[in-house]
């Protein structure tokens, strides 16, 4: 064979090669699908790329309110509204990463509203981390426990109910059992005009959850130091709250029981007034509960009720204060659900007299 016909062969050959090349497939690039994570519960997914968790979730409500209808109320004089419509979106985002020193929580609850004067109102209701039993930042504060079992809830029942800065740490014992320590922003249960700050609120308390249900003991620190009084003092509050579950009834029934007393820090009973005045500091108590039936798989029966009394420094117009509220909620679908609340409050104030309120509601969620 001469050189020619070499040349030929080889270039024959270099072409056959070629063309089974580019038949063979192209490995493809990686991709990262996003995968069920089920160590933390329902609608819990990996983030791609990562060994953390995230749930994103969401509720959607439509409220419509007849304001207060006794005598004295909004239906008494034409300077009121008589109604109130609300319309209200939550957005959650909840992530979690297991670490050596313990699980690494982040949760982050945003809500907007829109109604009559307040068009696009939103506010940051919760943001905090939490890890190795340690939490920072914007969350419930640990001196609260129960705080009503009604659907709306349109009459104001005095349960402590505050979100605030806070850290906090708190140890697991086993078998349902906590302690937890708590160094809270004071500004958020200020009762009056206060002056400058010199150190948080302290919040210590003890709380047990189990199958029977839960308790929990709180107790509170909290600087006095109001506008034009020569004296700081230091107030405080003691709670104690139960909540037992009564499977004897139906599955998901429980009734709850709770009572605090408080000195220089009305805002741990949710009362109105100012924690102190010139060198003397106010005072009072609340007792109150609620109880929920399940009265069928898609139907929940509620009614809370309160009693508040308190002792104004001064001796200025002390009062007490009883509310009520029931509801009744449907919920056909699981995550969507609708129902009804009325709530009957009545004021005694020893100088100014008796005030009360009316109201009702009427609201449909969507939770998802």
């Amino acid at each position: 064979m001469n050189f020619k016909s070499l040349m030929l062969a080889a270039a024959a050959a270099t072409a056959v090669t070629g063309a089974h090349a580019a038949d063979l497939p192209v490995a493809p690039e990686p991709v990262d699908y996003v995968k069920v994570c089920d160590a933390y519960g329902a609608r819990f997914y990996y983030i791609p790329g990562t060994d953390t968790c995230l749930r994103v979730g969401g509720r959607i409500r439509a409220q419509y309110t007849l304001n207060d209808m006794t005598d004295g109320g909004a239906w008494a004089t034409t300077a009121s509204d008589g109604y109130s419509f609300l319309g209200r979106g939550y957005l959650y985002l909840d992530s979690r990463t297991a670490t050596e020193w313990g699980l690494l929580r982040t949760f982050f609850e945003l809500e907007a509203s829109a109604s009559a004067g307040a068009e696009g109102a939103a506010n940051v209701n919760k943001a905090f981390i939490q890890w190795g039993g340690f939490t920072f930042g914007y969350a419930t504060s640990f001196f609260d426990y129960f705080t009503g079992q009604t659907f709306i809830g349109v009459a104001d029942r005095d349960y402590s109910d505050q979100t605030t800065n806070l850290i906090a740490y708190t140890a697991a014992f086993g078998n349902g059992f906590s302690a937890t320590l708590s160094v809270e922003e004071g500004g958020f249960r200020e009762v009056g005009t206060y002056d400058g700050q010199r150190y948080p609120d302290l919040v210590a308390a003890l709380e047990v959850s189990q199958g029977w249900g839960g308790a929990k003991l709180a107790g509170a620190l909290h600087h006095v130091n109001m506008t034009g009084t020569p004296d700081e003092d230091m107030g405080y509050a003691i709670q104690g709250g139960v909540v037992i579950n009564l499977p004897m009834l139906t599955p998901g029934s429980n009734i709850a029981f709770q009572a605090a007393y408080a000195d220089g820090a009305l805002s741990y009973l949710n009362a109105a007034g100012y924690d102190g005045l010139a060198g003397s500091t106010s005072s009072g108590f609340n007792v109150g509960g609620g109880i929920y039936i399940q009265a069928t798989p898609t139907i929940g029966l509620a009614l809370d009720g309160s009693y508040l009394d308190v002792d104004l420094a001064s001796n200025t117009n002390d009062y007490s204060k009883w509310a009520i509220d029931g509801s009744v909620m449907w919920e056909p679908v699981s995550g969507f659900a609708l129902g009804v609340d009325v709530g009957y409050t009545e004021t005694d104030f020893d100088v100014t007299g008796d005030t009360d309120t009316l109201a009702a509601a009427f609201r449909v969620q969507r939770t998802f």
